[in-house]
C-alpha cells in the first residue's frame, strides 16, 4: 500500500511537472486545482472526518463568501463541503453493507423540535425562508450522529478512545483558533476596518470572516470555554497522576498530553482575546455567566463551587470599585443599564448613544405582537422578518432578519409550542451534562466542563442575539456530537482493557 501511495505521489509530481513546462498559467491553475479537489475528495472518501474538518474550518468563511459574490450563492464552501462529508459518509456505509444510524439520547427531542418547526410553516407566510432555518436544525442532527458513527467506527477498529476524542475537538478548536487570529489582527495590528466598529478610537471591534462582531464574539466564547474546560480538565489529570506517582505508583506523561494541554490553553487564550476585542457586550455577558457555572461545577464537592463563585464576584465588585477594570469596558456595560427599558418605545428620543439597545427594544416589541396574534405555532418557523413589516414600529422599518433575542425570536415564528420543544432540547442537553460531570475522570470531565460552560455562553448571549448563522450551527453538530461520546468513551476503553487482557 505504500509503495503504491509512492508511485502515485511520483507520478503525479512528474505529471505537473510537465504541465508547468508546456502549458500556459491558466491551464496549469486548472490542473493544478482539479488535482487538489481531487485529493480532497478521495480524502473524505477514505475518511469523512477529513470532511467534517474541512467543513469546520471553511464554514466561518460563508458570510465573507457571500458578500465577495454579491450574496447570490446558494451554498457557500463549508455547506458544499459538509454535503460532500454527509455523503461520503453514506457511501461508505453502503460500501461496508453497514448502514449505522446512531441514536443518542438527544436525538429524540431534537427529532421532536424539528418535527414542530415543520409544523409551523403550514400556514407560513414564506416557506422557502422555513425550510432554510430548518435545514439549520436538520444539519445539527445529521453531523452529530454521522460524527457519532464516524468515532464509533475508529474505537471499534482499536483506537485509543481519549486520543480519538480529542483529536476530533482538536479539530472544533483549531477552527476557532483560526477565526481568533483573524480577529486579533483586525483589532489593533491591521491599523483599519470598518469606521463604525472603530472603538478607543484607533482599535477596531473583532468580526472574524463573520463580518459582524457579536455572532463572531458568540462563536469565540465557545470555543474558548471549550478548549478551557479541555485544557483545565487535563491538567488536574497531570495533578492526579503526579500524586499517584509520588506515592509509588508509575504514571508517564507523555508527548501527547503536553502537546493537549500547550494546544488548548493556547486555543482558549486566544479565542477568550478575540472575544473581548469583538467588544460584544452580548458575548461577554454570556462569558462572565459560563465562567461563573464553570467555576461552579469545578470542584467535585457544591459547596467548593460555592465558595468560588462567591469569591470571584467579590474580586470582579472590587476591581469594578477600585478601578482596575478599563473605564471603556466598564462604560459600554453600563450604558446597557442605563438605556435599558422595558415596555413600549414608540417615541423614545433615539441617539448614538442608545441606539443599539432601542433598536433591540423595538425589534423584541414587534415580537410580541407576532405572538399575542399566532400564541400555538407563531408566524412561521424563519419568519420573523418577512411578518415584521405588519408589526414594525415607525422608526424601526427594516427588520434585519431576527428579533435580536432568540427565544422571543423563537416564541413569534413557532409559538408556545415550538419554544416549549426547543427549552425540552437544551434541558436534556444540560440535563446530561451535569450527569456527566459526577461520573467522569478528570480526562473527560474537563471536556464535559468546557461543553456545559459553552452552552451557557450560548443561552444567555441568545437573550440579545440569533447566533445559528454562519455554518456555527455545524460547529454546535459537532460539539453535540462530542458530549453524546463521552459515556461511550469509558465502555470502549474498558473492551480494550478486556480485550488486551484475553490477548
Amino acid at each position: 500500500v505504500v509503495d503504491r501511495q509512492l508511485y502515485i505521489g511520483i507520478g503525479t509530481a512528474v505529471l505537473l511537472g510537465f504541465a508547468v513546462a508546456f502549458l500556459s498559467l491558466e491551464m496549469v491553475v486548472m490542473v493544478a486545482g482539479g488535482v487538489v479537489i481531487t485529493a480532497v475528495l478521495l480524502l473524505i472518501l477514505r475518511q469523512p472526518l477529513w470532511g467534517l474538518a474541512l467543513a469546520l474550518l471553511a464554514g466561518p468563511f460563508g458570510a465573507l463568501e457571500n458578500v465577495i459574490l454579491g450574496g447570490n450563492v446558494p451554498l457557500d464552501s463549508g455547506q458544499i463541503i459538509l454535503f460532500v462529508t454527509i455523503g461520503a459518509w453514506v457511501a461508505r456505509g453502503l460500501a461496508r453493507r453497514r448502514v449505522v444510524i446512531p441514536r443518542p439520547l438527544l436525538l429524540w427531542p431534537l427529532l421532536a423540535l424539528i418535527g414542530v418547526m415543520s409544523l409551523t410553516l403550514i400556514e407560513a407566510t414564506s416557506v422557502v425562508l422555513g425550510l432554510i432555518e430548518l435545514l439549520k436544525w436538520i444539519e445539527i442532527a445529521v453531523v452529530m450522529v454521522m460524527v457519532i458513527d464516524l468515532v464509533q467506527d475508529l474505537w471499534d477498529d482499536g483506537h485509543d478512545p481519549y486520543l480519538t476524542l480529542y483529536l476530533l475537538i482538536g479539530i472544533i478548536v483549531l477552527a476557532g483558533l483560526s477565526q481568533a487570529l483573524i480577529g486579533i489582527w483586525q483589532f489593533a495590528p491591521r491599523g483599519h476596518g470598518p469606521e463604525h466598529f472603530l472603538v478607543l478610537g484607533r482599535f477596531y471591534r473583532a468580526y472574524g470572516t463573520f463580518e459582524q462582531p457579536n455572532p463572531f464574539g458568540g462563536y469565540m466564547g465557545l470555543n474558548g470555554l471549550l478548549a478551557l474546560g479541555t485544557s483545565v480538565g487535563l491538567v488536574v489529570w497531570w495533578g492526579e497522576r503526579w500524586w499517584q506517582n509520588k506515592k509509588g505508583v508509575w504514571a508517564k506523561i507523555s508527548l501527547w498530553d503536553v502537546a493537549g494541554v500547550l494546544f488548548f490553553g493556547v486555543g482558549a487564550a486566544a479565542c477568550i482575546l478575540a472575544l473581548i476585542m469583538s467588544w460584544s457586550r452580548g458575548a461577554w455577558l454570556g462569558f462572565v455567566a459560563a465562567s461563573g457555572i464553570l467555576a461552579f461545577f469545578l470542584p467535585r464537592k457544591r459547596w467548593q463551587g460555592v465558595l468560588l463563585v462567591v469569591i470571584g464576584l467579590i474580586a470582579v465588585a472590587a476591581a469594578w470599585q477600585i478601578g482596575l477594570i478599563p473605564e471603556s469596558i466598564t462604560s459600554r456595560v453600563g450604558s446597557v443599564a442605563e438605556e435599558f427599558r422595558l415596555g413600549d418605545v414608540r417615541g423614545v428620543d433615539i441617539n448614538d448613544t442608545n441606539y443599539a439597545v432601542i433598536e433591540r427594544l423595538a425589534f423584541w416589541q414587534a415580537a410580541v405582537g407576532m405572538v399575542e396574534d399566532n400564541i400555538w405555532l407563531g408566524v412561521g418557523f424563519g419568519n420573523y422578518a418577512a411578518a415584521y413589516p405588519d408589526y414594525a414600529l415607525i422608526n424601526w422599518t427594516t427588520p434585519l432578519g431576527h428579533a435580536h433575542n432568540y427565544y422571543l425570536n423563537l416564541l413569534a415564528e413557532t409559538g408556545i409550542l415550538g419554544s416549549l420543544a426547543y427549552l425540552m432540547v437544551w434541558g436534556v442537553i444540560v440535563w446530561q451534562n451535569i450527569q456527566l460531570l459526577g461520573t467522569l475522570s478528570w480526562r473527560g470531565r474537563g471536556v464535559a466542563l468546557g461543553l456545559l460552560a459553552a452552552w451557557v455562553a450560548l443561552t444567555v448571549h441568545h437573550l440579545v442575539d440569533k447566533l445559528y448563522v454562519n455554518n456555527l450551527y455545524v460547529h454546535l453538530g459537532a460539539m453535540l456530537a462530542v458530549q453524546q461520546l463521552l459515556p461511550r468513551m469509558h465502555d470502549a476503553q474498558r473492551h480494550g482493557r478486556e480485550a488486551d487482557a484475553e490477548r
